[in-house]
Order: structure tokens, then sequence, then C-alpha cells
């Protein structure tokens, strides 16, 4: 009897990036002789993925004068004694021996809580060995007491909202990051607005996170963080050529940003998808395949290579897809769309013992994803394997029980069920 298997519709391989709603999809031409299928559940992509973390470095030179910490004696009730004193801890300080200059002034204001520059010291000399939780505590006690006496300083100001960004405190960085920004009388550092723009962006105010990023990237054209989150925040509301465009300056000027790289194929990937042009489509696979490269010289990790897989499928370059997906596919903890994505590979490239051993692997892992065993079914047909294809058609319709396709294609299988 003949094999009688319908032409495929319309496919699409969906992905996304969690904190952001990112996505990126695949849609595979027509070809004859498949069974239609539908797209995969998207595949969830870490919040670390989607932006580089503060950078662990102060904003300004630290011998300059932010870091104006002054030997004083002390104020308030406290006798004046050399144990008081902070004259050697900001000797120390200045030796950049921040560990001793920090115990030494911690001791200081233990002795004399209201020692304004012992606490200020303390939080300076914490900061610089990235101890962010003790410098922010500390800073905040030095502005407190800066505060009672009228004598704020913007120094403290500065190295207590870096502090608290790069503990990742945003909100409590956030109206610090905000004062500083807005000063009279002087430009915005360029660092200082990305913090804000970062701030502003962790705390739920993208809009606001725009305009601050904007203005980081106006004072200084090269910064690459600020750009990505200008790409990322373009993709949460679908401006693909936006986010195009603002990733690949982020990649330009910072090629090591493995997030940008990754953002940038994801955006590749969802325009070609969108795409009413065949043209326009086929240009925007090409560029993933080319950003999606440049992501796995910098990750060689499953999520990374999976995406550059995508863009291959994507091209319909079937047999690179599956050469790139075999190393991740040979761990024994690779996730099921990874193998579903090496089975479509092989299937596609007629190699079907291999899809068949992937897909079967596939639905092993992940029993309730349909697009898997509709591939294996499909390649056990092509296989002539036609039991294994109605087991797994009945199979797929306890999990899709209205599926039109699933239902043809077991009434097709069994007249062969038992052969």
């Amino acid at each position: 009897m003949r094999n009688r298997i319908p032409r495929l519709g319309n496919f699409a391989i969906v992905i996304s990036a969690a904190a952001a709603i990112l996505a990126a999809a695949i849609s595979l031409q027509a070809q004859s002789s498949r069974p239609r299928r539908v797209a995969p559940a998207p595949t969830p992509t870490p919040d670390t993925l989607l932006g580089p973390p503060p950078k662990s470095s102060p904003a300004t030179d630290r011998n300059a004068p932010l870091l104006d910490v002054k030997p004083a004696k002390p104020i308030g009730e406290a006798p004046a004694s050399s144990s008081t004193d902070t004259t050697h801890a900001f000797q120390l300080f200045q030796q950049k021996q921040y560990a001793q200059a920090a115990k030494e002034a911690k001791a200081i204001a233990a002795i004399d809580p209201a020692n304004a520059e012992a606490w200020k010291l303390a939080g300076f000399s914490e900061f610089y060995l990235k101890q962010y939780a003790d410098a922010s505590e500390d800073l905040q006690k030095a502005l407190d007491l800066q505060r009672k006496t009228d004598q704020e300083d913007p120094h403290t100001v500065d190295a207590l909202a870096e502090s608290y960004t790069l503990g990742e405190k945003f909100d409590l960085a956030l109206p610090l990051l905000v004062k500083i920004t807005t000063r009279a009388g002087t430009t915005p550092d360029a660092q200082f607005l990305y913090y804000r723009g970062l701030a502003e962006f962790k705390t739920g105010k993208a809009d606001d996170a725009e305009k601050t990023f904007n203005a980081a990237v106006k004072a200084n054209p090269k910064d690459a963080a600020s750009l990505l989150y200008l790409g990322q925040i373009a993709l949460a509301r679908k401006d693909l050529d936006t986010a195009i465009a603002t990733l690949n300056r982020a990649t330009v000027n910072d090629p090591r940003l493995a997030s940008a790289w990754y953002l940038l194929t994801s955006a590749y990937l969802r325009r070609a998808t969108s795409a009413t042009d065949e043209t326009k489509a086929s240009a925007d696979y090409l560029g993933a395949i080319r950003t999606g490269e440049a992501l796995t010289r910098l990750r060689s990790d499953e999520e990374a290579l999976g995406l550059y897989a995508r863009a291959l499928i994507g091209a319909q370059q079937y047999a690179r897809a599956a050469t790139v997906l075999e190393s991740p596919a040979a761990n024994a903890n690779v996730s099921g769309i990874t193998l579903y994505l090496l089975g479509l590979s092989y299937s596609r490239a007629n190699n079907f013992p291999k899809a068949i051993a992937a897909l079967e692997r596939a639905v092993a892992k992940t029993p309730n994803d349909v697009n898997s065993y509709r591939e294996l079914g499909y390649d056990y047909e092509k296989t002539k394997q036609y039991p294994k294809a109605f087991t797994t058609y009945q199979k797929a319709l306890t999990i899709a029980p209205d599926d039109a396709d699933f239902k043809e294609a077991l009434e097709r299988m069994r007249p062969f069920a038992k052969s």
C-alpha cells in the first residue's frame, strides 16, 4: 500500500529570554513529504544573560578627590585620644592596605560612633576590597552623620551610590544616583548615568531607564553596556529594527560582550520569522548565523550552541546545525529541546537513523513535547517502521487529543500497526 504522508505546512521554533520576554523564532519553509508540525514551547533563558553586572571598579580614579578621606581628630563627646585618631588608618589607606585600614577605622568608629570620617574611611577601604555590603553600611552611617551637621560630602554620596549599585541594592542606589546625575552646574558622569539607568531598569522603570541609557551613550558613545540595555528594552517592546541597530553598536564597541551577541542573534531570528519578504528573511537568517557564530566563540554552552543551530536551521543549513548540536547532545544532562533540534536537523538532512536516535532521546527527556513525537513519527514512516509510527502517534494523541494531523496519521498507520 502506498505510503502517503501529507505535505508540511509552516513550522516555527521559538525561543525566549525570561526577564524581558525576549523570543527568537525560526520559520522553516514548506517541504514535500512531511507531516504538518507546530511550534515547540519557548525555551527559557536565565536573566543573567540579559545584561552585564555593574562594573566592579570605581567610577573615578582612586586617587581623585572622590577619595577625599582626611585624617581626623575625634569629634563629638568622645575623648581626644590617639585611639580615635584616624591618621594612621588614613596612611594605611593611602598605601592601599585596605583591609588593615578598614579594621583600624572600624575600631575607631566603635569607640566614637559619631566619627563620620572613621565610617567614611572604613567604607572606602571596604569598597576597594569589593566588600560592597559592608561598604554600603559604613558609608551610609558616614552620610547620615554628615547630614546631621549639614556637611554632606558629595564624595561619600558617590561612593555610597556605587557601593549600593555594585551590591545590587538598586532601590537604595537609585535616589542617590538621581541626585548625583542632576547636580547643578555639573556635567553628569557617563559611568554614573549607566549606574542610574541600570538601577531604573532593575526596579522596573524601563521608560526612565531608556532615557538615562541614551544620555549615558551620548556622554560616552562607546558605552557597550548601556547600548546592550537599550537593545534589550527595544526587544521587549518588539522594536526589532532598533534592537538590531543598537545591539550591533554594542558588539562593535565590545566584541567580547556575549550577552549582546546572544540578544542580537535572537533579534535577527525574530525579525526573520516575522518577515513577509523571503529575501529579507534570508538576509536575517544569515545575520543570525554571523552573530551566532561570534557568540559561540565566546560561549560554548548548550544554550549558545542551540541558538546558533536555530539560525542554521532557519537558513536550511541542516547538516551544519546537526554538527553544532552534536557536542551538547553528547552530555547526559542535555535538554529535550536540544535533542529535538538535533533530530530535526538530521531529519531534514535525510539522515533518518541519527534523527530517530536523537528524537527517541528527546521524547524520553520531554514526554509531553508533541513536536518530538511528530518528527519521530514521520521518521519512522520514512524508514517504514510503521508499527513504531503507529505507537508514536498514539502517544502523541494522549498529549494533544484534538490534533487533526495526529488523528489522520494514526488512521493512516492503522493498517500497518501489526505488520
